[in-house]
This record gives structure tokens, sequence and C-alpha cells, in this order.
């Protein structure tokens, strides 16, 4: 499924043909530059915009006895320019192209990336708006807790997701950073004039202080934000997969016709989709771990980081595509199980209005540790009786009954009454995103 989704847009970005070419779109804003100033003639900049081709088989022929990749891809280059080919390159050094590139294609993944988030965080909006009065019964440690709703569960999936479009966002400019410095950064053959003109024509800005490379925080930082959206994505993930447990059940992913769960056992429908993504989390965290490494070069720079990058940065980009493409289908389709939210808010027979119980106590008089008792010991005989609920044992308690009357326990047991303000919140996650906050 990966392989055949890394043929689409993103995984065409970073193919060997498409890093050439980016590598060729840098030399040929050089060289646009530098005829502007007179420093390369025109003729032959028209007969290189003309001629010159990428041809990745060739450029590997070429790297295989010089083992230098820019030797090779500027070789390949020039021999199909002809003798006006000795411009490639002018004033360059390997890494003014290679980091240059390098900006230029993580920029144009990020707006994939930006445009997959866009997707999913108007699914999410959908649904939250969708569900915002589904009650559902919320959890701590795994234990149910108080009353909750499925549409606020959205609602805080969506925040999270708009938070990382944000990061991205701010990561994509910090790595829309490109270096035309030369050997060590001092501009000493090409003068910060040409950078400035070169990265104009390419959208990009100049690096503050370069080495002989961009500084790799710049990286680092994209990786990370990749990274947090990734995490991002597996807590949903899990969240589905917990859910969707035989004995839960409130959501499920969807299940396609045709589709089987086990070789073995012809019932299963398992959550794979959203088990791929938790997977593939894990792998995308360590990525970024790996972009952290980078950041330490020796002096001007060395090449540890480049045979990392040729890894992580084609990798945590195709896999974010993918993660978001999948993680949206799961939301938009999810199957939603409303009576089994309904069965399980009545699991622990009133337990989860303990503390509203406990509260209206206080106010009533009582002591924090009076009421907190009075409620435990109640509490204590429900846990340890399938046939008790918290509601009867609170209406036969004298103590209770006298502090709040019947009217007044009751009261306390009104779920409605504990999920009042959660169509704000879900509104304030719309306007959050950018999305039309509804009644």
């Amino acid at each position: 499924m990966i392989e055949r989704y890394t043929r689409d847009e993103m995984g065409r970005l970073f193919t060997d043909q498409a890093r050439l070419e980016t590598w060729l779109e840098v030399e040929i804003a050089v060289l646009e530059a530098l005829a502007e100033r007179g420093e390369v003639p025109k003729k032959a900049l028209r007969t290189i915009k003309r001629r010159a081709a990428v041809d990745v088989e060739r450029t590997k022929e070429i790297e295989a006895t010089v083992r230098h990749d820019v030797i090779a891809f500027c070789t390949a280059v020039a021999e199909k320019v002809g003798p006006e080919g000795r411009w490639l390159h002018i004033g360059l050094t390997s890494s003014d192209v290679l980091d240059t590139a390098l900006a230029l294609q993580m920029v144009r993944a990020a707006d994939l990336l930006l445009a997959d988030l866009d997707t999913l965080i108007g699914t999410l909006a959908d649904q939250a708006q969708r569900w915002r009065d589904q009650p559902m019964v919320g959890r701590t440690h795994g234990i149910h807790a108080e009353p909750i709703t499925l549409g606020l569960k959205f609602a805080s999936w969506l925040a999270e997701m708009t938070r990382g479009r944000e990061r991205i966002a701010r990561a994509r400019e910090t790595v829309r950073v490109g270096s035309i410095s030369g050997a060590v950064g001092t501009y000493a053959h090409l003068p910060p004039a040409v950078e400035r003109d070169v990265l104009r024509r390419l959208g990009l800005r100049a690096e503050t202080v370069p080495t002989q490379v961009v500084p790799r925080d710049r990286h680092a930082e994209m990786l990370l934000a990749l990274a947090l959206v990734a995490a991002g994505l597996e807590r949903m993930a899990t969240e589905v997969r917990l859910l969707q447990k035989t004995e839960t059940r409130e959501v499920e992913e969807p299940f396609r016709r045709g589709q089987k769960g086990s070789s073995a056992m012809p019932h299963k429908r398992n959550p794979i989709a959203c088990e791929n993504v938790s997977g593939l989390a894990r792998v995308v965290r360590s990525n970024a771990l790996a972009a952290l490494q980078n950041v330490a070069l020796w002096h001007e720079r060395d090449i540890s980081h480049s045979s990392v990058e040729r890894v992580i940065i084609p990798d945590s980009f195709i896999l974010l595509d993918f993660m978001l493409a999948r993680m949206t289908r799961v939301v938009r389709d999810l199957h939603v199980y409303p009576d089994a939210m309904e069965r399980d808010l009545g699991l622990t027979r009133g337990l989860i209005f303990s503390q509203t119980l406990l509260l209206a106590l206080i106010r009533a008089g009582l002591t924090r540790e009076q009421a907190y008792a009075l409620v435990q010991e109640n509490a204590m005989r429900v846990w340890g009786d399938p046939q008790r609920n918290l509601l009867d044992e609170c209406l036969a308690d004298e103590r209770i009954v006298a502090r709040l009357g019947e009217r007044g326990v009751r009261d306390a047991f009104r779920l409605r009454r504990l999920l009042r303000h959660v169509p704000a919140i879900v509104r304030r996650a719309l306007r959050a995103a950018g999305r039309r906050a509804g009644g």
C-alpha cells in the first residue's frame, strides 16, 4: 500500500529524476544571475537552457567512476550541452547546489502536507459538529471518569492538527533558505549580491551565516514538526483502536466490502489502518532524532549528515503524507455506535456522577473530607455489588438526603448538566481552525 502511494505526487518529489532536476534548476538560476551581470555570455545561457537535461542513468554511470554525485551530474549535463557546458557550476561548491535544491524540495513537500492537513482539519471539523452532542463516557487511566461527547473528542484532535499545521507552516519558513556562499561560506568567488539574485529567482531566503552548508538546526525543526503531527495522528489512531475493542466497540474504523480481517478467523474486523498509523509514527519520530544528531557537523562541514538525510527527509515527508491521507479516510468514514456509548455510560451504575455529588454536598455545608467520605462509602458499595446503583444508594442514605433533598440528589445525576459547556468548546476549536462555528 505504501509503495503504491509513494508513486503519487509526494513520492515524485523525491525521485532521482526530481532531485537532479532541482539541482539543474539551481544551476540555471545561478547562470541567469551571472548572465545579467555580464559574467556569463547570454548566448551560452540560452544554449544551456535549451539543451540541458537530466539523465539519471548516465549520471549514475559517471558517478560509479568519479564517486561524486554533483561532479557526475555536472558532467552528464555538460555532455548534452556541448562546449558551453563549461559555464555550469561556475563559482559554486556542491553544497550550494545540494542545500539550495533541498530547500526547494522541502518547501514543495511541506506545501503538499499543508494541503493534506487542510483536508483532515476540514473532516475533523465536520465530525466535531456532527457528533457534538453525542454523549459517551470519558476515561482517565482507562477507567470511566465523567461524561464527554464524541464531538468533543473530535474537537480535541482538530485543535491538535490545527497546531500541527501551524508548526509545519513555521518550519516551512525556517527551511525556505538557500546558500550560494562557496566552499566555507565566505562568498570568496561569488558575491552576496549573486546569492540574493539567485535565491529571489527560486523563492528562497539567504542563510544568515552559512558555513559550507545551511546549518542543520533548520532541517531538524522541520523533522520535529513532522514528528509532532505524526504523534498527533498516532493519538487519534490509538483512541480509535481502544474504542474499537470488542468489549467496547463504540466506534470502528471503516471495513470495506470484500475486506478480510484474518487469514484464520473469518469474523475478524481489525483496526489495521490505525495500527499502520501507530507504527509509522515511530519511524517519523526516530527520523527526527536523527535530524537532531545531524546538527553537530565538523568545522565548516562534513558529510555525515548527507547519507542520513537521503533517508530521513524523503521518508518522513512521504510517510506523513500517507498517514494523513489514511487517517482522513478513517475519520471521514468512521463507524459510530451511539447505543454502545449509551450502554457504557451506564456500566458503572451512576459512579461517573460522584464528583457532582461531592461538590453538591460541599456547597450544602459539609467539609470536603466529610463529603468525600460520604460519597466514597456509597460508591464502594456500588463497586462491590452489581445489583446496586449510586443514585439509589444516595437516595437511601438519610445523611445525603438531609443535606440535598431528593430533588438535589437527582439533580446531581443529570447527564446534560455535565455537558452544557461542550458546544462552546467545540466552537472554540472550530474558530481556532478557521472553520465556521455552528450553533
